[in-house]
């Protein structure tokens, strides 16, 4: 039943924010509405995407639980749980209101930097921890350290509750290698928009994305093309989204991301530091692409 809720497109919600810094809890039940009318087969919440580094302990609590109450079981939701200290996970994986979730996403350990072995041993623990399958996620632009297709593929093999990864390292061998060799019923999703379409093709089950939070509609129609082997339909959005995609990480994520979503009304441009809106010059090019874009 996973690899069906897991398959097309997931979406690493952004948490809006209020002027005042506050969670904006009615653009987020906005935001939910926008993706899931767009046609997005699931919502991960309190990815990177969502700022969590700068969310307090109550604050997350309270996302997963605004959530799941607003997804109302319409599309499944993923809850992202990660840290560089292990036991750390462990202990928010025995606290955190996971009933709703369908999985859980967790980062690999960042900074810290460790070996393989350290990577394997961190992820064996959470998902004896864990009450929901888990999901890797490699992402070592973020993380400083790449989590190899070997090291993938023996957590698919060694550890039941292992089912699913997300792989963000934007090396497409590294992709394919993991493809070949995983296991039949392991699921592998990309996390990264500008290359989903062609990882799909290479035999992806799909992706969780951050464009999708505006691109909803396209982003997942696109998905599903590469899925049935509509390659032309395919690529046709694909191509259409792609100077969105540079725009959007040109400077950093979220920013990018908020950008879009404030030029279109649906949250305020708004951070908590370190993270500072996209410069007057970038949101400038947003505005004049989506303007074409749209007409």
């Amino acid at each position: 039943m996973l690899q069906q809720q897991l398959r097309g497109t997931g979406v690493a919600l952004v948490t809006p924010f209020s002027k005042n810094g506050a969670i904006d809890w009615n653009s987020l039940e906005k935001l939910i509405q926008h993706v899931i009318e767009g046609g997005v087969d699931y919502v991960v919440t309190l990815g990177t995407t969502g700022e969590t580094p700068t969310l307090s302990a109550e604050e997350k609590l309270d996302l997963i639980r605004f959530t799941f109450e607003k997804v109302n079981k319409r599309v499944p939701v993923v809850v992202g749980i990660g840290d560089y200290n292990t036991a750390d996970v462990v202990k928010r994986l025995e606290t955190c209101p996971l009933d709703g979730a369908a999985a859980i996403l967790s980062v690999a350990p960042y900074y810290s930097k460790p070996s393989q072995e350290g990577i394997f041993q961190h992820y064996k623990t959470i998902a004896a921890a864990s009450p929901k399958p888990v999901i890797l996620y490699n992402v070592p632009g973020r993380t400083g350290r790449n989590m190899t297709a070997q090291t993938t593929i023996r957590l698919a093999k060694e550890v039941e509750n292992i089912v699913a990864m997300k792989e963000a390292s934007g090396d497409m061998i590294q992709c394919m290698e993991i493809l070949r060799d995983k296991p039949k019923d392991f699921i592998v999703v990309s996390g990264d928009d500008a290359v989903a379409m062609p990882q799909v093709l290479c035999g992806m089950d799909g992706v969780i994305s951050v464009a999708a939070n505006y691109f909803a509609k396209d982003f997942s129609a696109m998905v599903k093309a590469a899925l049935a082997g509509n390659l032309a339909e395919a690529r046709r959005l694909h191509y259409r989204m792609l100077e969105g995609y540079d725009l959007m990480f040109a400077e950093n994520n979220p920013a990018g991301i908020k950008a879009f979503l404030h030029h279109n009304g649906l949250v305020d441009n708004t951070f908590r530091l370190p993270v500072t809106p996209v410069s007057d010059e970038l949101y400038g090019k947003i505005g004049a692409y989506l303007k074409a874009y749209h007409a």
